[in-house]
Parts: structure tokens; sequence; C-alpha cells
């Protein structure tokens, strides 16, 4: 397939994961990855390799996309940085453990994972289900033992983590401002950990494609960060006009099909 054509699909997958993401208010990784892995199959990328590309191509692109965010919630300060730190110290050695873990994973057996993650945040949006305020917020060690598994699951999905940060910040008494914009803070460290750790274990597969630096995709990572971060802009001002309840359950939907078709195949 002609490179040209392929980096022209990508920057239309950023587009289209930056308005769901903007529209729904979840993160991209929650997009990207399911719609890499369909992607990679079009191409006629091995099976072996390409939900473990999406993964780390997904967290490639968090990268530069958590700049963004983290400079927007930090003007209007809701990082709570004294959570962020010790979090930090926990998620980076986690995210580094999820990519070993990813490489231990066969190509089916990482789908069949993805697939029941999609399910399990599909339902939850579909009840609206959120954690109460049950405790207050833990002492360093607490916080990055939590940190910890939040990264591990993170770069196993390919996600910033914010599905998982979000509902236990608040969990902790955090005010959800400042939940989403720590959540937020939380993705970079969680991005570049889970994005080398990918890198590394991928190196030498024999069955990467061109133009791949371990388990990380560049036309892929960089048709993706092109638009993204414009179009998350147009679909978060489109969620401003239109019914939000409706909207989320819709998406569920959409990942309760996602989720059971990767545990089918």
């Amino acid at each position: 397939m002609d490179l040209l054509a392929v980096f022209a699909g990508y920057l239309g997958l950023g587009a289209l994961a930056g308005v769901m993401a903007g529209l729904f208010g979840i993160g991209g990784g929650l997009v990207i990855v399911p719609a890499l892995i369909f992607s990679f199959e079009l191409q006629g990328i091995s099976e072996e390799v390409s939900a473990h590309l999406a993964v780390g191509t997904s967290l490639a692109t968090i990268v530069f996309t958590s700049l963004s965010s983290i400079r927007q919630h930090n003007k209007h300060r809701s990082v709570r940085w004294d959570l962020f730190r010790p979090m930090t110290v926990g998620i980076v050695g986690g995210a580094i453990l999820g990519a070993w873990t990813v490489a231990f994973m066969s190509g089916d057996l990482l789908q069949m994972v993805i697939g029941i993650f999609a399910i399990s945040v599909g339902l939850k949006m579909l009840v609206m289900v959120n954690p109460k305020p049950g405790r207050d917020v833990p002492g360093s060690v607490g916080l990055g033992v939590a940190g910890s598994g939040i990264g591990w699951a993170s770069a196993i999905f390919g996600i910033g983590g914010g599905t998982l940060t979000v509902p236990y910040l608040s969990w902790c008494n955090v005010r959800m401002q400042q939940a989403v914009g720590t959540s937020s803070a939380c993705g970079l460290p969680i991005a570049l950990a889970g994005a080398a750790g990918n890198m590394w274990t991928g190196w030498s597969h024999p069955h990467l494609p061109d133009y791949s630096l371990g388990y990380v995709y560049l036309p892929a990572l960089f048709g993706v960060i092109l638009t993204s971060v414009f179009f998350a802009r147009v679909g978060a001002n489109l969620a401003h006009r239109l019914d939000a309840k409706l909207l989320k359950r819709i998406f569920a939907i959409v990942l309760l099909v996602v989720g059971l078709r990767f545990i089918l195949s």
C-alpha cells in the first residue's frame, strides 16, 4: 500500500479519534487502540504484532496530546501536583512492567484483554456507575502503589490512565475538576514510560512493518498527533450542543460491539 495513502488514512483516524475524545470526554487511547488494530488489519500487518503496535503507538501519541491537556488544566489550577509526584514514582515502574507484560502476550490474547476492557468501560458508561467518595487521600506510599497499578494497566491497554485515575482520585475525595486535571498530568509519565518500554521490547521483532520503532508505527503516530489535538476541540464544542447522556450511551454501545468483536475473533 502506498505510504502517502496510508499516512492520509492516519490523518483521518487522528481527526476521528480527536472528535470522539472531545465529544465523549474520554481519553484518546480508548478510541485509538481499537481503530489502529482495525487499520493495521486492513493494511495487512501481521496479527502477531498488530495489537502490540496499536498499544505502543497509542501510548506514543499520548506523549504529545497530554502536553496540551496538562497546560490547559494547569492554567485553571486543577492539577494537584502534590498528588502527581508520589503517583508518578509508581506510574513509571508500573508502566514499564506493563510494557513487559504485553511483550509476553500473544496477539490474540492481547486483543481479548483489550476487548474485555472495552466491554467493562462500555458497561460502566451505560449504567453510569461512578465510585462515591469513600476515603481520604492516602500518603505517598499509598499513592505510589495506586500509581503502579494504574501505570501497569494503562500500558497494557494503551491508554493515558484517565479511565482509571479519575475514579480512583474521586473515591479519595478529590474534587472532580482536580481529579481530571491530575489525571491528565499522570498521562504523561504513563505514556513516556509505556511507549519507551514498547519500543524496547518490540525492537527486534521479525514481523514489524517498515517505519516502526519497536512497537511504535511512525506513520500512524505522526498522522494521529497532527490532527487529533485540533479535532478534540471540535468534539468538545459539539458536546456542548448535543445530548451528553445520549452520546455516552451510543459510544458505550460502540465499545461493547468492538469488545465483543475482539473477544470472538
